[in-house]
């Protein structure tokens, strides 16, 4: 008889932890797409350059966008905090301030931090300060 209660419990537990389980399935890799340039053009010294990616995910498992950050402190950035479920897209934003920028060309980067292979993913934003 004890056999039987343990062997119960036993198949109760594994059926409440399945391969379902939101836990199991954090660790998991998937891909992603996502431009890795955005190009503002021409922008007047001061203003703030708002570059807006889209990330979609490629793979099998929830995309998680752990952490988002800009290459200087004139970059701020904010992304998309809930998992991207497998075929659907997400953002993020990268808010660029220009003020103490001089004329000509600048680029910023932005890296973001996510269960892909590898972890890490750089994307730039280009501009063009002029007066």
């Amino acid at each position: 008889m004890r056999k039987i209660v343990f062997l119960g419990v036993a198949l109760s537990f594994l059926t409440a932890c399945g391969s379902d389980s939101p836990s199991e399935i954090v660790g998991y890799k998937t891909t992603m797409k996502i431009p890795s340039v955005f190009n503002a053009g021409k922008i007047a010294r001061g203003e703030v350059i708002h570059a807006n990616f889209v990330v979609e995910n490629t793979g099998e498992y929830p995309l998680v966008l752990s952490d988002v950050s800009g290459s200087c402190s004139c970059t701020v950035a904010d992304w998309s905090k809930d998992p991207i479920p497998p075929g659907e897209k997400g953002f993020v934003k990268a808010n660029v301030k220009t003020e103490s920028f001089s004329e000509g060309p600048v680029t910023r980067s932005v890296t973001i931090l996510s269960n892909t292979t590898p972890p890490n993913t750089k994307v730039v934003v280009e501009a063009t300060i002029i007066k």
